[in-house]
C-alpha cells in the first residue's frame, strides 16, 4: 500500500510503502499537524552552553542558510537572553557567495542562554572590528630594480586598494608596488601580512588600538611601520622562516617555502564587523619533484587573535610544515598530544622576539589526528602535518606584549592562554538549534505514521548524501579515509535499510547491504579491509549484515565470510572469567561497545549453523557486563573495566572507568533485545538473565530521562555539568529500547509514555527539517573510546566531536522510527 504522509502546513512529502496489495485510494491524509505556533518574525532559536571555565568573549556561532531554511538577502538580527548581538552574512567556503549568518555572543564560566534569530533588519550600526585588504599603486611606471637582476620596482603613483591582485612575473620584493607587500588581515586584536612573493612569509602588525589599522599602513613606505606609532608596528622579524604561522614542504631536514610558483593571486574574500577573509591562489607550485596548485584561504574573528589557514591542494602532498619563526633566546612550548585525534594542541614560542624587543608569543594550533611529528630546523619551530586527500586545516595566532588592553606579558600568562584556545578549539560552544521551519513539520505527538515517515525520510536523505559512498571503492566521509570493514558504515547502518525495508518494501532501501557490505567480501569468503589477528570486536558486527546477505543470496562466499568472522570469536582473548576482549590491543578490557558489536552475531550465527550451542556464551556476556560495569547506587553500566587495573583510565580498586557514557550504555540496551530475537523461548533458563537485565536497564534510564525533553545527556548522571549535552544517538538507542522492548512483550504497557516522550523528544530536539526535503539529525557524540589518549574523564567526554549524520546514530535513528511505528501500530 502506498502511502504520502505530509508533515506540517507547508508540506514535506514523505512518501514510503507499507505493506501489500493496497489501492492508490487508501493513501492516506496529511496525519501530522503542527505542533506550535510560529512568530513570523522567529527564523531561529539556539540553547547555548559554555563548557569551559572561563568567559567566551565575541565567541563567533556561524548557522548556513541551509540549516536556518532561509536566502541569502534574508535580513538577520539576534538576541541573546533579550539582548541585541552583533550579526553578519558571511562567505565560509570563499566560493564569493553568503552562506551563513554569524552571531558574537558573549558567554560567562559555564553559562547556558538562548539566542534568537529573527527575520529583521537590525538599527544597529556594529563596529568594524575586523578587516581585509590588499592594495597596489597606479599611475607610476614599473623600472629596473636597483638590488635584483630581472625584476622590476614601481616607481611613483599611488595606492589603490583593490580586491584582487596578480603580480606580474618581474614583481619581487621590495619593488614599492604592493603596500605592506601583500595582503593584510586584522581583528582588534592584531594584524597579519603575507608576503605576496617567493618568500611567502607571515608578518605580525602589532596593534595599540583596537578599531582596523590595515589601510593606513605603509601609505609612506616600508619603513614606516617598523617604527612605534600610535597604532602600532611591525613586529616580527621573518627572515627565510615560516614567520607567524607560514606554510610549507617539509623535505625531512627542512621546510621549503612556497617558491617557486607560475603565479600567486591575492583575492578579498569579505570584510565585516565580525569577520573579514582573503585568499592566496598559488599555481604550479613545483615541490617534491611535482607541482600542486595550492589554494589558501585566511579567515579571522573579532576578539580573536587567530586567523583560520584552510589549504587545498590539487595533488596531494604529505607532510606539509606549518609553525613560527625561530628566534634566538626564545623557548619552544609544546602542547599535550596525549589527546583524542580530534582535539587540539599546539606548538608555540615565547620571549623577547618582537622588533619592539618585547614580548611576543607565536603559536600554530592543530587536530592531533593531523600531526605526523613537531620538529625544527635553523629557522623555525614546526609542526608537520599530513593533508587528507588535499585538505588541511590549522590556525596560528600571535600575542604580543604592547597590545591594546590587557596584552600577554608572561610565559605564564601565554600559556595559559594557549590552552584555552586549545580547549576552546576542541569544545565547541554547545548549540541545539531549533528553527521556525522545522517546527512547522513536527508534531505535538508522533503517531505510527509520521514515526514512519522521520524514519523514511532521513534515510533516504542520507541515501542521497553519502550511505552509498562506503562500499569497499569509496570514501568515508566521517573518517576521511577510504572505508573500512567497520561496525557502523558496513554493519548496523546498512542493516538499518534492510530491516526498514520489511515495512516500506522499497527496493531502495532493501538492496543497501549489497551495494555496501557485499562489495568487502571476496568469492572465496575472504574479507576486504579485515584483519582477524587485530581481534577487535568492532569488525564482528557487520556480520549481522553478511548473515542478511546470506539468507537473501544463499550465495556461498558469504556464509565463509560469516564462518571466518565466527572464528574470531572463537580464538578472540578474554578475562579470567570468560568476557570477550575489546581488542587485542586492549589487553584485559571489557567494554559496553563490545557487548553490541559481537552477541547479537554470535546469537544469530550459532542459532543457524551450530544448534544453538554458543547461547551459553552469549548470556554470560551480558551477566559479566552487569556483574563488573553496573553501578548499583544508580543503576548505570560504566563504560569499561580493567580487569588487571592498570590503564590510566581504570579506578585502581575496581578497573571501572570514571564515567557512565550514554551511547556506551545505548549499545548494551539494544544488544538484549537483539539477542533474544535469537534465544528460543523453549529455552527460559537462557532468556531470563537478559529478562531481567531489560526490566532492571528500563527502571535506571527512567531515572536519568531528561525530565524537560525525554532525551538523554552525553554522561547521563550529570545534565546539569559544564558542556554537557542531550545526545542524539544515545536518545535513539533508549527510544528502540523501550519501542522493541514493550511491543515484544518484555516490558509492561505502562512504559508506553516513557517510549512516546523519548521518541517526541528525539525529533523535537535534534531534527532539523531542510528547504529540499532532507532532513538532518544534529549533536551527535561522533565517537568515544579509552585508552590511547583518552582518558574516560568527564572532559574527555566533553572532548569528543560533537557531529550530525553519523553512522552510528543514523542506524539508530532509523530504527527508533520503525520500532515506534511498530509499537504503535500494534504490529
Amino acid at each position: 500500500m502506498k502511502r504520502t504522509f505530509t508533515l506540517g502546513l507547508s508540506g514535506i512529502l514523505l512518501t514510503s510503502l507499507i505493506g501489500a496489495g493496497c489501492s492508490k485510494n487508501d493513501e492516506a491524509k496529511p496525519s501530522v499537524q503542527s505542533a506550535t505556533p510560529v512568530v513570523n518574525s522567529t527564523i531561529a532559536t539556539a540553547e547555548l552552553a559554555n563548557p569551559s571555565q572561563f568567559p567566551r568573549i565575541n565567541n563567533a556561532l556561524v548557522f548556513s542558510y541551509y540549516d536556518l531554511a532561509i536566502e541569502a538577502n534574508t535580513p538577520v538580527s539576534a538576541t541573546f537572553e533579550g539582548a541585541e548581538v552583533a550579526t553578519q552574512h558571511v562567505d565560509t567556503d570563499g566560493d564569493g557567495s553568503k552562506d551563513s549568518v554569524q552571531v558574537a555572543v558573549e558567554l560567562a564560566p559555564a553559562q547556558r542562554g538562548t539566542l534568537v534569530l529573527s527575520n529583521t533588519k537590525s538599527e544597529k550600526q556594529w563596529p568594524a572590528l575586523t578587516q581585509a585588504e590588499i592594495s597596489h599603486k597606479q599611475g607610476g611606471e614599473w623600472v629596473p630594480h636597483p638590488k635584483v637582476e630581472g625584476a622590476k620596482a614601481y616607481e611613483g603613483g599611488t595606492f589603490v586598494n583593490v580586491t584582487e591582485l596578480t603580480p606580474p612575473d618581474y614583481y619581487t620584493d621590495h619593488s614599492n608596488w604592493i603596500r605592506y607587500e601583500g595582503p593584510g588581515i586584522e581583528s582588534d586584536k592584531v594584524g597579519y601580512r603575507i608576503y605576496l612573493d617567493w618568500r611567502n612569509g607571515f608578518d605580525i602588525f602589532g596593534k595599540s588600538v583596537s578599531t582596523p589599522v590595515l589601510q593606513n599602513v605603509g601609505q609612506d613606505g616600508y619603513e614606516s611601520y617598523h617604527h612605534l606609532a600610535d597604532w602600532g608596528m611591525d613586529i616580527l622579524k621573518v627572515g627565510s622562516s615560516l614567520g607567524a604561522g607560514g606554510y610549507g614542504f617539509w623535505n625531512g631536514e627542512s621546510v621549503e617555502l612556497v617558491a617557486k610558483a607560475d603565479s600567486r593571486t591575492a583575492k578579498i574574500i569579505e570584510n565585516g564587523p565580525l569577520r573579514s577573509a582573503l585568499s592566496i591562489d598559488y599555481k604550479n607550485w613545483k615541490i617534491n619533484n611535482t607541482q600542486t596548485d595550492l589554494h589558501a584561504l585566511f579567515s579571522m574573528n573579532a576578539g580573536s587573535r587567530l586567523v583560520k589557514t584552510e589549504l587545498t591542494l590539487s595533488e596531494n602532498l604529505p607532510n606539509i610544515a606549518v609553525g613560527v619563526v625561530k628566534h634566538k633566546e626564545t623557548e619552544l612550548i609544546l602542547g599535550n598530544i596525549d589527546i583524542p585525534g580530534d582535539a587540539y594542541s599546539y606548538i608555540a614560542s615565547w620571549g623577547k622576539q618582537s622588533l619592539n624587543g618585547d614580548h611576543l608569543g607565536m603559536a600554530v594550533f592543530f587536530r592531533n589526528k593531523d600531526l605526523n611529528k613537531t620538529t625544527q630546523d635553523k629557522s623555525s619551530y614546526i609542526a608537520v602535518l599530513e593533508p587528507i586527500r588535499g585538505d588541511l586545516d590549522y590556525y596560528f595566532a600571535a600575542a604580543w606584549e604592547g597590545e591594546h588592553g590587557a596584552g600577554i606579558k608572561t610565559k605564564e600568562a601565554f600559556i595559559e592562554y594557549l590552552e584555552q584556545e586549545a580547549e576552546m578549539l576542541t569544545q565547541k560552544t554547545r548549540v541545539n538549534l531549533d528553527t521556525a521551519y522545522s517546527q512547522k513539520h513536527k508534531p505535538a505527538t508522533n503517531t505510527a505514521d509520521a514515526a514512519l515517515a522521520w524514519a523514511v525520510q532521513f534515510a533516504d536523505s542520507e541515501l542521497e548524501r553519502k550511505t552509498l559512498g562506503y562500499e569497499h571503492d569509496g570514501w568515508d566521509v566521517n573518517r576521511q579515509r577510504p572505508p573500512k570493514f567497520e561496525y557502523d558504515i558496513v554493519g548496523i547502518l546498512p542493516m538499518a535499510y534492510a530491516q526498514l525495508s520489511e515495512v516500506t518494501g522499497e527496493e531502495r532501501h532493501r538492496t543497501v547491504p549489497h551495494k555496501v557490505t557485499a562489495t568487502y567480501i571476496n568469492d572465496d569468503g575472504s574479507i576486504k579491509r579485515y584483519k582477524l589477528s587485530n581481534y577487535n570486536i568492532d569488525a564482528v558486527s557487520p556480520g549481522v549484515s553478511v548473515l542478511y546477505l546470506y539468507d537473501d543470496t544463499k550465495e556461498e562466499k558469504f556464509k565463509l565470510a560469516a564462518d571466518l568472522l565466527r572464528s574470531q570469536l572463537a580464538t578472540q582473548p578474554r578475562t579470567s572469567e570468560g568476557a570477550f576482549w575489546h581488542k587485542k590491543k586492549y589487553d584485559s578490557q571489557l567494554w559496553l561497545d563490545g557487548v553490541f558489536m559481537g552477541m547479537p552475531f554470535l546469537a544469530e550465527y550459532t542459532t543457524k549453523f551450530e544448534h544453538g550451542e554458543a547461547l551459553e556464551e552469549v548470556v554470560k556476556e551480558f551477566e559479566l557486563s552487569r556483574k563488573y560495569l553496573r553501578d548499583e547506587k544508580t543503576g548505570l553500566y560504566y563504560h569499561g573495566w580493567d580487569e588487571k587495573k592498570q590503564q590510566v583510565w581504570a579506578n585502581p580498586e575496581t578497573g571501572l572507568s570514571p564515567e557512565f557514557w550514554g551511547r556506551g550504555m545505548g549499545w548494551f540496551a539494544m544488544a538484549t533485545l537483539d539477542v533474544l530475537d535469537f534465544i528460543p523461548e523453549d529455552q527460559p533458563e537462557l532468556r531470563q538473565p537478559i529478562l531481567d537485565i531489560i526490566k532492571e536497564v528500563a527502571v535506571d534510564l527512567q531515572n536519568v530521562q531528561d525530565p524537560a525533553t525525554g532525551t538523554w545527556w552525553q554522561v547521563m548522571d550529570k545534565p546539569n555539568a559544564p558542556g554537557n549535552y542531550r545526545e542524539a544517538s544515545a536518545s535513539a538507542m533508549f527510544t528502540y529500547f523501550y519501542a522493541k522492548a514493550i511491543r515484544k512483550g518484555y516490558l509492561p504497557k505502562d512504559y508506553l509514555a516513557t517510549a512516546q516522550k523519548a521518541y517526541d523528544g528525539l525529533i523535537n530536539e535534534f531534527v532539523v527539517v531542510h528547504k529540499d526535503g532532507k532532513i538532518s539529525v544534529t549533536n551527535q557524540c561522533y565517537v568515544a573510546g579509552l585508552g590511547f589518549g583518552r582518558d574516560g574523564s568527564y572532559n574527555y567526554y566533553m572532548s569528543e566531536r560533537v557531529a550530525e549524520n553519523d553512522p552510528k546514530s543514523s542506524f539508530s535513528f532509523i530504527l527508533a522510527g520503525l520500532e515506534m511505528h511498530r509499537l504503535l501500530s500494534n504490529k
